[in-house]
């Protein structure tokens, strides 16, 4: 594919996009509820889109092809017990949304804080957002970094591809905070479903179809369609990428925040069963891409590339390729748009504001916008390193991240729980993870996935029985929220 057509579909995106995030800017942005969260009014369909675009990104239409072509069939199994871990929402949804709503909370570092007493509790769950979900927007950026110059070969290059994806996440997250986000990312799901799909069923069709297509990998590659397949998800790899995933809706918190922004509950459930139906096809998508680039390019210098691959040969025609390139492209920017806008709020609110800054709301809202292309200016830096395959470096994320559950399901289901303990999981959880990535991520035979979540939880359970509550009532809804 020529370089002409990515630019040309790169420039209408831009256009489109910008024009549908300026028409956004109904209404004010001027506090922090209205710019990071909506003002708590957004529509179930909306946020269905968004948080389907934000939540299948580069990951799952870069990163799960390439882990397809990379492990096989194991990589279907792995993204359905995401798939499955997202009936959390069912449970903790309604309980975020109450207690947002009766407590103001901007982001759920803030929410444990208050729950716990303790305003280090806070700043430690906020904390580990930052270090772990830095490196997650790098992984958004790898992966339109590969996709462009995957489908130009060579003529954008990788890094030419981070700057720009940087570029327009800092400028989206600008405009009108996470209304602009919402919306923009609307548009971005409804166009990235449908072309993917397209080309799913055109590349199987120009293949012979799915019968031929999987007859010829049982004929030349059988481990593929085999677990544990050709060597990548023994049971302990394949357990430590999944168990953090399975939380991944509650333990992020660009994810979770979003469980604040619902009109009502009824909009939140109708977000829930549209996710869903979008998480299905998108698994499914991502999985077959993976098959076709293994049987139409076997010898890829790495898996990331398979997706980029399949779009810029003849298998598609160049204007569908360049239009499902711009559907990942803005998926990709779609998730590091909400991460910045989470991190900037994390920071403002929880970091800086509980380490003597101002508690004024609007010098709280400056200080979080302050920060986002600081925190983008890091993710590039780190994109820059190339490191690993996009979905392993994704579940390397979410392995820091989880250490965060078991304070969270404490908050709600444990009046026991202390803020101390709280505290010592998540510090001791974090350290934990660190070392174990530091060491070569080898214990016992298993891996930081694994082991990260017991060890937050042990440290949760004792610690709390070991110190005293806080005295007097809970916060209003805990314990009680439905």
């Amino acid at each position: 594919m020529t370089t002409a057509y990515v630019l040309a579909g790169i420039a209408c995106y831009i256009v489109a996009s910008l024009c549908v995030a300026w028409l956004s800017r109904s209404g004010t942005s001027a506090t922090m509820s209205q710019y990071f969260l909506g003002d708590r009014a957004m529509g179930g369909v909306v946020s269905a889109l968004s948080y389907s675009a934000t939540t299948y990104s580069a990951f799952m239409m870069v990163g799960l092809a390439g882990l397809t072509y990379k492990g096989g069939v194991g990589a279907l199994g792995f993204e359905i017990v995401y798939f499955a871990g997202v009936s959390l929402v069912a449970v903790f949804g309604p309980r975020f949304w109450a207690v947002g709503r009766a407590h103001g909370y901007i982001t759920p570092s803030e929410m444990l804080g208050h729950r716990y007493g303790s305003r280090w509790v806070a700043i430690a769950a906020a904390l580990t957002s930052l270090v772990f979900l830095i490196p997650y927007s790098a992984v958004q950026l790898s992966g339109v970094g590969y996709l462009l110059s995957g489908m130009t070969d060579g003529g954008i290059s990788f890094g030419a591809g981070i700057m720009v994806a940087t570029a327009l996440a800092i400028v989206f997250s600008y405009i009108a905070g996470i209304r602009s986000v919402m919306w923009t990312d609307s548009l971005q799901a409804l166009m990235m479903i449908t072309a993917s799909l397209l080309v799913a069923v055109l590349v199987v069709e120009r293949l012979g179809g799915f019968a031929a297509m999987f007859a010829h990998i049982t004929e030349t590659r059988p481990e593929m369609l085999q677990v544990p397949g050709p060597g990548l998800f023994s049971f302990p790899t394949f357990l430590g990428l999944t168990l953090p995933w399975f939380f991944f809706s509650i333990s992020n918190p660009q994810v979770s925040q979003r469980l604040f922004m619902p009109a009502s509950l009824v909009q939140m459930r109708k977000m829930l069963l549209l996710f869903l139906c979008f998480g299905l096809v998108y698994t499914v998508v991502s999985v077959v891409w993976g098959f076709s680039a293994l049987v139409a390019f076997p010898e890829l210098e790495r898996p990331d590339l398979a997706t980029s691959s399949l779009l810029a040969s003849e298998l598609v025609p160049p204007v569908l390729g360049v239009i499902v390139m711009v559907g990942i492209l803005a998926a990709a920017v779609s998730t590091i748009d909400s991460i910045l806008l989470t991190l900037g709020a994390i920071f403002a609110r929880d970091v800086y504001a509980n380490l003597g800054g101002s508690r004024q709301d609007a010098h709280q809202l400056r200080i979080g916008k302050l920060v986002i292309p600081v925190i983008c200016g890091l993710a590039m830096i780190f994109a820059s390193l190339e490191l690993s395959m996009i979905a392993i470096l994704s579940v390397a994320a979410s392995a820091g991240l989880v250490v965060v559950v078991p304070s969270i399901i404490g908050a709600f289901f444990w009046r026991r729980a202390t803020a101390a303990g709280a505290l010592a999981s998540i510090c001791g959880g974090v350290i934990f993870v660190l070392w174990m990535y530091l060491s070569g991520n080898a214990l016992w035979g298993l891996n930081a996935g694994v082991l990260g979540l017991p060890v937050a939880s042990v440290l949760f359970v004792a610690v709390s029985l070991l110190t005293r509550p806080q005295s007097g009532p809970l916060p209003e809804g805990f314990l009680r929220a439905r």
